[in-house]
């Protein structure tokens, strides 16, 4: 019978510790008698390791220490190792102790044993682990335990690439992942561990693991994997209804399929140094789980990244609303092809044609509607004022009002920093849908909240891909005012406060989301031609072209007269529900006032009348400044 190589591993690890064990305690002896050791003590030698090595062996097996793969030894290894030569240490001590077979035994021998044992077996595995870190090229490594997660996972692939996951997972306090154990189809490895985590089985029993485990999602770990194996694993977790990520190779990085340069393109959080999102992820999934979950504006950067993220908790489906054909298809694309999420319904029309969203809510009735549809371009919006109302005002209106009539449970606004004493017809069109929310809440069964925030980065539209652009093309980097500053997050952490903040709302809130400290653009220009490789004002000029139509030098995310107070989560504060209008003297108008003034305000913008758009906003939001500086018609 052909013997396996995983019981020939297994003899040679008993083999090699007992040989240790062995010379153990033989230096011991020379130690204790300084090198002098005559022949009644010889006899003792022979006749306790007879006892000795059996013993150590079984103690070693029963803390587990033959189970590990030597190669990938950490200092939890070493802890069990420790404990496991003191306790055979104690309990040879005591064996002699309570037989008298074996008076006149030194007991100093015992103790000098025992610290010889550790060091020795010790020393082997640090050898071996060693030996295997050079053959992988891999730096020196700093190991931790890693606390318990909320995302249950499982590391296809037991072997050094899954091992560099396991690794990152446990030494990253920020990473929300809870690695209950890997699955390989090489049968050698089942039955053993890694850093502590087992290997469980094979791919074809991975179904069966998955429910037993309460996976809720797959890493493939197998940069090496070739074709046939990938689309074999792929296959098997789409079957098991299971999300699942890739890890690309370093030597795609090597050869250049996947370049350096793309990865900077999208880290854009380098340039802000913040750190990574803490969320509540069961106050997430208690109320997106299986929930029919409506995102308007789906197509954008915010409304894209926010069906990323809420597909990770499990949707009974996810409809999807934008008036761009093209932005519609690539994220519907992207939820099927890349995340692996069929249940989606892509609606393509306007927000603002009220029978097309009336009979969206009555196919689908959602239970959760994420409002992020809105035009935000400033410049764009001063000279074109009434899609700022058709859009972002109208249009949040009847979403609003068809939520409230379907008995939506939840309705998350997504608004903004230029909102706050607007100088500009964008942000005076979001603090009037901040308003309109504030009515539909009163009385409502539906929880009406908004989440405000500033400036994100990478976005659509955004002042860093207008950089990089300039940079690529050799001109020169426009930027309006050397004072001018923003608030900045990313895409991802905006979009995961806005999930957040939507478990916490209990209806008429304003969520501020923490922005931390203003970036002057300035500063971010000089950082983004300096990472392309260049040198600022030498390789390329920095021009000041003067602030634009409705522009702040710098923007607000409250205003004064506006309470905000602490959440429990560190970056989201709330607005007092009394100071919800902030300065505006309508915080509570009369019954059918803010309507009258939305239906003369509807009645300009049909007429295309940027002067009278403007002045109705002024109305309707006091403190809010007009400027009349372009032409006032199409």
């Amino acid at each position: 019978m052909r013997v396996q190589w995983k019981n020939i591993h297994f003899y040679l690890m008993l083999l090699s510790d007992a040989l240790l064990f062995a010379a153990a305690f033989i230096l011991a002896y020379l130690f204790r008698f300084e090198f002098v050791v005559e022949e009644p003590f010889l006899s003792q030698h022979k006749v306790m390791l007879i006892v000795l090595i059996p013993l150590k062996l079984c103690i070693f097996f029963l803390f587990g220490l033959y189970t590990g793969m030597w190669r990938y030894t950490s200092t939890r290894d070493f802890w069990r190792l420790l404990q496991a030569s003191a306790t055979s240490t104690l309990l040879i001590m005591a064996f002699i102790l309570i037989s008298h077979r074996f008076e006149g035994y030194s007991r100093a021998v015992f103790l000098i044993d025992g610290g010889l044992t550790f060091l020795l077996t010790g020393g082997l595995r640090m050898v071996i682990r060693t030996f295997y870190r050079r053959l992988d090229r891999n730096g020196h490594v700093i190991f931790i335990p890693a606390n318990r997660r909320k995302q249950r996972i499982l590391i296809v692939g037991a072997g050094s690439a899954g091992e560099k996951i396991l690794r990152e997972i446990m030494e990253n306090d920020h990473l929300s992942y809870d690695v209950i154990g890997f699955i390989d189809d090489d049968r050698r490895k089942h039955g053993r561990s890694i850093h502590g985590i087992p290997i469980l089985g094979s791919l074809n029993q991975l179904p069966k693991i998955i429910e037993d485990e309460g996976v809720m999602e797959i890493l493939i770990a197998i940069p090496s994997a070739t074709g046939e194996q990938m689309r074999r694993i792929i296959e098997t977790c789409k079957a098991c209804r299971i999300f699942y990520k890739t890890l690309p190779g370093i030597g795609e990085i090597i050869d250049g399929r996947v370049s350096i340069k793309a990865l900077r393109d999208v880290n854009y959080e380098d340039l802000l140094g913040r750190l990574s999102v803490k969320l509540d992820m069961e106050g997430i999934q208690g109320y997106l789980n299986d929930k029919t979950v409506l995102v308007t504006g789906c197509g954008g950067s915010i409304g894209a990244e926010l069906c990323r993220q809420i597909i990770r908790f499990k949707p009974k489906s996810l409809i999807l609303v934008d008036a761009s054909e093209a932005n519609l298809f690539y994220i519907e694309l992207a939820l099927r092809n890349e995340l692996h999420f069929d249940r989606c319904e892509p609606v393509l029309g306007r927000i603002q044609d009220e029978k097309l969203m009336t009979a969206v809510f009555e196919k689908y009735r959602p239970h959760v509607v994420f409002h992020a549809a809105a035009y935000k371009h400033v410049p764009m919006l001063e000279t074109n004022p009434w899609e700022a109302v058709f859009n972002n005002i109208v249009g949040s209106r009847i979403v609003m009002a068809l939520a409230r009539r379907s008995g939506v449970e939840r309705f998350v606004l997504v608004s903004t920093d230029k909102a706050v004493r607007p100088t500009n017809v964008m942000g005076a069109s979001k603090r009037v849908t901040e308003l309109l929310l504030r009515s539909f809440q009163e009385g409502a069964d539906t929880r009406f909240m908004a989440v405000r925030f500033g400036n994100v980065v990478g976005s659509s539209g955004s002042v860093i891909p207008v950089f990089r652009k300039q940079i690529e093309q050799g001109i020169a980097v426009t930027v309006t005012d050397p004072e001018v500053s923003r608030y900045f997050m990313t895409i991802p952490e905006a979009a995961q406060l806005i999930l957040q903040a939507g478990a916490m709302g209990k209806g008429g809130e304003i969520f501020i989301l923490e922005m931390g400290t203003p970036v002057k653009i300035l500063d971010m220009a000089r950082d983004l031609i300096r990472l392309s490789g260049r040198e600022p004002d030498r390789d390329v000029p920095i021009v000041f072209t003067g602030l634009r139509p409705g522009e702040k030098l710098h923007e607000e995310l409250i205003t004064v007269g506006e309470g905000i107070v602490p959440t429990g989560h560190e970056k989201i504060m709330v607005l007092r529900a009394d100071d919800f209008g902030g300065l505006s003297p309508v915080l509570h108008p009369p019954a059918g006032w803010l309507e009258g003034m939305l239906a003369e305000l509807e009645s300009a913008a049909g007429r295309f009348d940027a002067r009278a758009i403007k002045q109705k906003l002024h109305e309707i939001v006091p403190e809010y400044t007009p400027q009349f500086r372009h032409p006032e018609s199409p």
